[in-house]
């Protein structure tokens, strides 16, 4: 486990009733003649969540209170569950093997980073996932699904290792499943109990982080 890193999930009734998603930050210059000059400062993007709304009842603020005690406010990252996209391919589907393309095999190399790629047109973005639940991961070879025993997956990284090297040529996929890497993005975490019986929410934001 890093040092800075819990290999502990938030809350999962909660995270699942959360809100939030991916940002990104674009520069835009607006020319003279009206054109514009736009470029993205990150290559990735980051993702921000606001798990306050999932929040209902005193037994769950209790919990994320506890949670959020032991992470020390912003100092330890954590898992965080996006409901929307915690899949190699869409929510509504069974995770499959050849779900997401990892590589190509050389014939030497064995290990291969988990990934997920979004997109089918000009420009795809091609996402590293770090914090896969290792007992989701399907691996297949040239289309033919691997045996478990086949294969391992570091669960804290997201790098599957195979048992033998894929022949040169042989595309490597995976099906998972994933979290997030995410730690709370204030130090504060602000209780009003008159407000919370009203039906006042109280915010929670988190924020992705490189692992």
């Amino acid at each position: 486990m890093a040092a800075d890193f819990h290999e502990v999930r938030f809350p999962l009734d909660v995270a699942l009733r959360g809100s939030g998603g991916p940002s990104r930050m674009t520069e835009i210059v607006t020319l003279a003649s009206g054109r514009e000059h736009r470029n993205s400062r990150w290559a990735d993007s980051r993702r921000r969540y606001d798990a306050g709304l999932g929040i209902r009842t005193l037994d769950a603020l209790h919990a994320v209170l506890a949670f959020f005690e032991e992470r020390r406010g912003r100092l330890y990252g954590f898992r965080y569950r996006d409901r929307v996209d915690h899949l190699s391919g869409p929510p509504s589907r069974a995770i499959a093997a050849g779900d997401q393309p990892l590589g190509t095999g050389d014939g030497a190399t064995r290990v291969f980073q988990l990934a997920k790629t979004y997109g089918d047109g000009p420009l795809p973005y091609r996402r590293t996932i770090a914090k896969p639940v290792a007992e989701s991961v399907r691996v297949a070879v040239s289309g033919v699904a691997l045996a478990p025993a086949a294969f391992t997956c570091d669960a804290t990284t997201g790098r599957v290792t195979l048992g033998t090297a894929p022949p040169a040529g042989a595309p490597v996929t995976a099906g998972f499943a994933f979290d997030v890497p995410v730690r709370f993005d204030s130090d504060d975490l602000s209780i009003d109990l008159a407000a919370f019986s009203a039906g006042e929410i109280p915010k929670v934001p988190l924020i992705e982080i490189v692992v």
